[in-house]
């Protein structure tokens, strides 16, 4: 997949699809967390809950659907890093079948401190991290 060094293969599960008989918009965003979970452990000792210090929300999503996914059908996630901001950095999402488009989207995750319930700075060892393994 061109531009993602980081990729997960995925495979369409009955909880993905929807009445239309394919795979479910909110399903889209559970399969960008899979591979984002994924990207995480990639860089390094990290997860959502544990960024080095701290965890990580999602404010808002962007999603383009550009063809259809089937139950069972063998899907490729890949997963990069865009930019690293102050508190936040933003990720950018491609889904493909047989190297044909079939969503794509960026989340912006906010690194987040559960205890003090507020945005904290990136940690230092992640942002480290995703710039070599990016070339940032």
């Amino acid at each position: 997949m061109q531009n993602f060094r980081f990729t997960l293969p995925y495979r369409v599960r009955i909880a993905d699809i929807n009445y239309g008989g394919h795979v479910a918009n909110s399903a889209v965003l559970n399969i960008f967390q899979d591979a984002r979970i994924g990207y995480l452990a990639a860089l390094g000792p990290f997860s959502e809950l544990d960024l080095g210090g701290c965890g990580l929300i999602m404010p808002e999503a962007q999603i383009q659907f550009r063809a259809e996914m089937f139950l069972q059908q063998d899907l490729l996630v890949g997963v990069r890093c865009l930019k690293l901001g102050r508190s936040s950095f933003e990720l950018a999402y491609r889904i493909e079948r047989d190297t044909e488009l079939t969503a794509e989207g960026v989340t912006p995750m906010v690194c987040f401190d559960y205890q003090q319930r507020k945005p904290v700075r990136i940690p230092e060892p992640f942002r480290a991290a995703v710039k070599v393994y990016e070339g940032l």
